[in-house]
């Protein structure tokens, strides 16, 4: 199914595209805007890191839901793998020219979020 291009007026938010049960969009929102996919693509907008530098940074996400994200992510044209020839074995991940663009839309969401958090927690007690 082709992703619907409709468009509201002097805005640039898709006015139809994400609605439609079977549209791809669907697809690929749920992994950008996943907990773990925006806080991976997050951190690798700081640049190249490796396994356990991610696992740090996204503090409590499992290494099985590390490895679905970032397989996921690599899947998805976001993110690239690159493994090292080396013992131990290293690997190195970065976004793609994609991810970037994509995380300079998510970053910020993210700024917003992080600035707003306390404050709207606060008013739920």
């Amino acid at each position: 199914m082709k992703v619907s291009s409709g468009l509201r007026r002097g805005s640039a938010a898709p006015a139809g595209a994400v609605f439609p049960a079977g549209c791809p969009s669907r697809v690929v929102l749920d992994h950008v805007t996943s907990k773990w996919g925006v806080l991976i693509l997050v951190a690798l907008d700081d640049g190249e890191q490796r396994w356990s530098d991610l696992r740090r940074r996204a503090d409590g996400v499992s290494e099985k839901m590390l490895a679905q994200t970032l397989k996921i992510l690599e899947r998805d044209g976001l993110v690239h793998r690159e493994a090292q020839p080396s013992i131990p074995p290293r690997v190195d991940y970065s976004l793609t020219p994609r991810g970037r663009e994509l995380t300079a839309h998510l970053l910020p969401l993210f700024g917003w979020v992080v600035e707003n958090a306390d404050e709207i927690m606060d008013g739920q007690g």
